[in-house]
């Protein structure tokens, strides 16, 4: 990163003539990135790929996702059974204990247990 000393809005790292210049998208301020110094060696450009729309197509099986959780013994409040997948979250504060989620495996009801 690096601030432009005119405006000190940040500067963006371009290639022109095959040379690293940063350039003030504000005041158009440009800089050439210093030969041979650490900062031509830490400069790196990044640039935005644009994807079509069927190429950021995921599918995801949410049953998989089940499956790859734990499972414990738990009864289900909904039909009874004895065994359910588990996860814990931290919903309220650090310095309490998280939340248990419980979904039966054989309904697929979700709840919760807190301490």
């Amino acid at each position: 990163m690096r601030f432009c000393p005119r405006c000190g809005s940040l500067m963006m790292l371009r290639i022109e003539n095959g040379r690293r210049v940063w350039v003030c998208p504000s005041c158009g301020y440009r800089e050439e990135v210093g030969q041979g110094s650490q900062e031509q060696q830490m400069a790196v450009l990044k640039q935005r790929i644009n994807h079509h729309p069927r190429e950021r197509l995921i599918v995801v099986d949410k049953s998989k996702q089940v499956e790859s959780l734990p499972k414990t013994r738990a009864i289900c409040p909904r039909c009874g059974y004895h065994e359910a997948y588990y996860w814990l979250v931290q919903t309220r504060k650090a310095d309490e204990p998280p939340t248990r989620f419980f979904k039966c495996v054989r309904c697929g009801y979700v709840w919760r247990e807190y301490d």
